[in-house]
Protein backbone atom coordinates (compact mmCIF):
# COMPACT_ATOMS: atom_id res chain seq x y z
CA UNK A 1 0.00 0.00 0.00
CA UNK A 2 1.27 3.21 -1.02
CA UNK A 3 1.92 5.62 2.08
CA UNK A 4 0.20 8.26 1.90
CA UNK A 5 1.72 12.08 0.71
CA UNK A 6 0.28 13.76 3.79
CA UNK A 7 1.53 12.99 7.18
CA UNK A 8 0.82 14.30 10.77
CA UNK A 9 3.41 13.52 13.13
CA UNK A 10 2.01 13.77 16.96
CA UNK A 11 -0.68 12.94 19.16
CA UNK A 12 -3.94 13.89 18.45
CA UNK A 13 -4.72 14.89 21.90
CA UNK A 14 -2.06 17.82 21.36
CA UNK A 15 -4.41 20.89 20.23
CA UNK A 16 -1.90 22.21 17.32
CA UNK A 17 -2.45 18.62 15.84
CA UNK A 18 -6.33 18.43 16.82
CA UNK A 19 -6.57 21.60 14.98
CA UNK A 20 -4.87 20.13 12.01
CA UNK A 21 -6.16 17.05 11.69
CA UNK A 22 -9.94 18.88 11.95
CA UNK A 23 -8.80 20.60 8.96
CA UNK A 24 -7.80 17.84 6.83
CA UNK A 25 -11.08 15.97 7.57
CA UNK A 26 -12.96 19.33 6.76
CA UNK A 27 -11.05 19.07 3.17
CA UNK A 28 -11.21 15.49 2.77
CA UNK A 29 -7.25 14.76 2.36
CA UNK A 30 -5.96 11.50 3.22
CA UNK A 31 -3.43 11.53 5.53
CA UNK A 32 -1.04 8.93 7.88
CA UNK A 33 -0.98 9.92 11.65
CA UNK A 34 2.63 9.13 12.86
CA UNK A 35 2.15 9.19 16.76
CA UNK A 36 5.47 9.67 18.30
CA UNK A 37 4.91 6.42 20.65
CA UNK A 38 4.84 3.92 18.01
CA UNK A 39 7.24 5.75 15.66
CA UNK A 40 10.79 5.11 15.86
CA UNK A 41 11.95 7.13 12.59
CA UNK A 42 10.36 10.36 13.95
CA UNK A 43 14.21 11.38 14.18
CA UNK A 44 15.14 10.74 10.78
CA UNK A 45 13.17 13.49 9.61
CA UNK A 46 16.01 16.29 8.66
CA UNK A 47 14.40 19.20 9.98
CA UNK A 48 13.52 17.59 13.14
CA UNK A 49 17.13 16.37 13.94
CA UNK A 50 18.95 19.04 15.79
CA UNK A 51 16.32 19.77 18.76
CA UNK A 52 14.97 16.02 18.69
CA UNK A 53 11.90 14.30 18.19
CA UNK A 54 8.64 17.68 17.70
CA UNK A 55 5.64 17.03 16.30
CA UNK A 56 5.45 18.32 12.97
CA UNK A 57 3.44 17.91 9.22
CA UNK A 58 4.40 16.84 5.72
CA UNK A 59 3.00 17.26 2.79
CA UNK A 60 5.48 15.86 0.17
CA UNK A 61 8.11 18.35 0.29
CA UNK A 62 6.65 20.58 2.69
CA UNK A 63 7.38 20.10 6.17
CA UNK A 64 5.91 22.57 9.03
CA UNK A 65 6.19 22.19 12.59
CA UNK A 66 2.82 21.68 14.24
CA UNK A 67 3.42 24.53 16.40
CA UNK A 68 2.62 26.59 12.75
CA UNK A 69 -0.87 24.76 13.03
CA UNK A 70 -2.94 27.62 11.69
CA UNK A 71 -0.32 28.02 8.85
CA UNK A 72 -0.57 24.38 8.28
CA UNK A 73 -4.04 25.16 7.97
CA UNK A 74 -4.09 27.59 5.76
CA UNK A 75 -1.71 25.55 3.43
CA UNK A 76 -3.85 22.70 3.54
CA UNK A 77 -7.07 24.97 3.03
CA UNK A 78 -5.54 27.22 -0.41
CA UNK A 79 -4.10 23.29 -1.55
CA UNK A 80 -7.14 21.51 -1.70
CA UNK A 81 -9.51 24.07 -2.34
CA UNK A 82 -11.41 21.92 -4.37
CA UNK A 83 -12.15 19.30 -2.11
CA UNK A 84 -14.66 18.66 0.67
CA UNK A 85 -15.73 22.31 2.44
CA UNK A 86 -15.24 24.60 0.29
CA UNK A 87 -15.57 28.09 2.50
CA UNK A 88 -12.59 26.98 5.06
CA UNK A 89 -10.49 30.21 3.66
CA UNK A 90 -11.61 32.34 0.93
CA UNK A 91 -9.86 33.86 -1.61
CA UNK A 92 -7.07 36.18 -0.94
CA UNK A 93 -7.56 39.73 -1.68
CA UNK A 94 -11.52 39.44 -0.88
CA UNK A 95 -13.80 40.75 2.61
CA UNK A 96 -14.43 37.28 3.64
CA UNK A 97 -10.81 36.69 3.30
CA UNK A 98 -10.30 39.55 5.19
CA UNK A 99 -13.17 38.30 7.34
CA UNK A 100 -11.70 35.12 8.46
CA UNK A 101 -8.32 36.54 9.19
CA UNK A 102 -9.22 39.10 11.48
CA UNK A 103 -11.54 36.27 13.54
CA UNK A 104 -8.32 33.92 13.30
CA UNK A 105 -5.42 36.68 14.88
CA UNK A 106 -8.46 37.14 17.34
CA UNK A 107 -8.42 33.35 18.16
CA UNK A 108 -4.57 34.01 18.12
CA UNK A 109 -3.89 37.07 20.01
CA UNK A 110 -7.19 37.15 22.59
CA UNK A 111 -8.44 33.89 22.51
CA UNK A 112 -5.68 30.88 22.81
CA UNK A 113 -3.27 32.50 25.20
CA UNK A 114 -5.92 32.86 28.34
CA UNK A 115 -7.74 29.29 27.45
CA UNK A 116 -4.24 27.89 27.09
CA UNK A 117 -3.47 28.61 30.47
CA UNK A 118 -6.78 27.51 31.81
CA UNK A 119 -6.22 24.44 29.96
CA UNK A 120 -2.82 23.75 31.24
CA UNK A 121 -3.09 24.99 34.82
CA UNK A 122 -5.62 22.72 35.38
CA UNK A 123 -4.88 19.72 32.92
CA UNK A 124 -1.02 19.69 34.13
CA UNK A 125 -1.19 21.63 37.25
CA UNK A 126 1.43 22.02 39.21
CA UNK A 127 3.40 20.37 42.36
CA UNK A 128 1.76 22.74 44.68
CA UNK A 129 -1.73 22.46 42.98
CA UNK A 130 -3.16 24.93 40.70
CA UNK A 131 -2.36 28.47 40.55
CA UNK A 132 -5.66 30.26 41.81
CA UNK A 133 -4.67 33.63 41.24
CA UNK A 134 -3.89 33.18 37.46
CA UNK A 135 -6.61 30.93 37.18
CA UNK A 136 -8.75 33.83 38.09
CA UNK A 137 -6.68 36.42 35.77
CA UNK A 138 -7.74 34.39 32.97
CA UNK A 139 -10.97 33.38 33.44
CA UNK A 140 -11.58 37.61 33.45
CA UNK A 141 -9.64 37.52 30.55
CA UNK A 142 -11.64 34.90 28.60
CA UNK A 143 -14.92 36.34 29.70
CA UNK A 144 -14.09 39.73 27.77
CA UNK A 145 -13.38 37.54 24.76
CA UNK A 146 -16.55 35.61 25.01
CA UNK A 147 -18.45 38.78 25.42
CA UNK A 148 -17.13 40.17 21.75
CA UNK A 149 -17.49 36.81 20.83
CA UNK A 150 -21.13 36.46 21.40
CA UNK A 151 -21.70 39.80 20.16
CA UNK A 152 -20.63 39.16 17.27
CA UNK A 153 -22.86 36.16 17.26
CA UNK A 154 -25.80 37.81 17.47
CA UNK A 155 -25.32 39.26 14.08
CA UNK A 156 -23.78 35.98 11.96
CA UNK A 157 -24.23 32.26 12.54
CA UNK A 158 -19.94 31.96 12.31
CA UNK A 159 -17.26 34.21 13.51
CA UNK A 160 -16.74 35.45 10.39
CA UNK A 161 -19.93 35.12 8.53
CA UNK A 162 -22.49 32.98 7.58
CA UNK A 163 -20.48 29.73 6.73
CA UNK A 164 -17.95 27.46 9.11
CA UNK A 165 -14.77 28.96 8.52
CA UNK A 166 -10.99 28.31 9.91
CA UNK A 167 -11.75 31.24 11.94
CA UNK A 168 -14.17 29.05 13.58
CA UNK A 169 -12.35 25.69 13.13
CA UNK A 170 -9.07 27.11 14.93
CA UNK A 171 -10.93 27.22 18.55
CA UNK A 172 -12.64 23.64 18.47
CA UNK A 173 -9.31 22.22 20.48
CA UNK A 174 -9.20 24.68 23.41
CA UNK A 175 -13.22 25.09 23.67
CA UNK A 176 -13.34 21.65 24.12
CA UNK A 177 -11.61 21.72 26.91
CA UNK A 178 -13.21 24.01 28.37
CA UNK A 179 -16.67 22.91 28.02
CA UNK A 180 -15.80 19.39 29.27
CA UNK A 181 -14.02 21.32 32.61
CA UNK A 182 -17.13 21.98 35.19
CA UNK A 183 -15.54 25.43 36.65
CA UNK A 184 -14.97 26.53 32.98
CA UNK A 185 -17.86 25.40 31.19
CA UNK A 186 -19.80 28.25 32.07
CA UNK A 187 -17.97 30.87 30.49
CA UNK A 188 -19.21 29.23 27.12
CA UNK A 189 -22.79 27.46 28.56
CA UNK A 190 -24.40 30.79 30.10
CA UNK A 191 -23.81 32.92 26.55
CA UNK A 192 -26.90 31.97 24.72
CA UNK A 193 -25.31 32.88 21.30
CA UNK A 194 -22.01 31.50 21.85
CA UNK A 195 -23.08 28.13 23.48
CA UNK A 196 -24.95 27.95 19.78
CA UNK A 197 -22.12 28.47 18.21
CA UNK A 198 -20.25 26.10 20.02
CA UNK A 199 -22.84 23.49 19.65
CA UNK A 200 -22.80 23.68 15.86
CA UNK A 201 -19.07 23.69 15.21
CA UNK A 202 -18.79 20.79 17.60
CA UNK A 203 -20.75 18.66 16.33
CA UNK A 204 -18.96 18.64 12.82
CA UNK A 205 -18.33 14.92 11.64
CA UNK A 206 -14.55 16.41 11.07
CA UNK A 207 -14.36 17.53 14.84
CA UNK A 208 -16.00 14.09 15.75
CA UNK A 209 -13.52 12.20 14.31
CA UNK A 210 -10.62 13.86 15.70
CA UNK A 211 -12.58 13.46 19.29
CA UNK A 212 -12.89 9.34 18.18
CA UNK A 213 -9.18 9.70 17.23
CA UNK A 214 -8.14 10.98 20.69
CA UNK A 215 -9.68 8.23 22.78
CA UNK A 216 -8.44 5.61 20.73
CA UNK A 217 -5.23 3.84 22.69
CA UNK A 218 -1.81 4.18 21.43
CA UNK A 219 0.14 1.58 19.14
CA UNK A 220 2.44 -0.68 21.17
CA UNK A 221 5.14 -1.93 19.15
Amino acid sequence: MAMASVQVFGCPTWPEVARVLACLFEKEVEFQLIRPNNYDGLKRMPSLKEKGPRFAFKDGKVTLQVTESREICRHIAEKYVDQGTKDLLAVRGTHERCSIEQWLQTEVGSFDPPSSELVLNLGFGLPTGPDKEVIEQNKQKLDEVLHIYDKRLQETKFLAGDKFTLADLSHLPNAQRLVSNDEYRSLIRTREKVSLWWDVISRRKSWQRVMEMQQEPPSVK
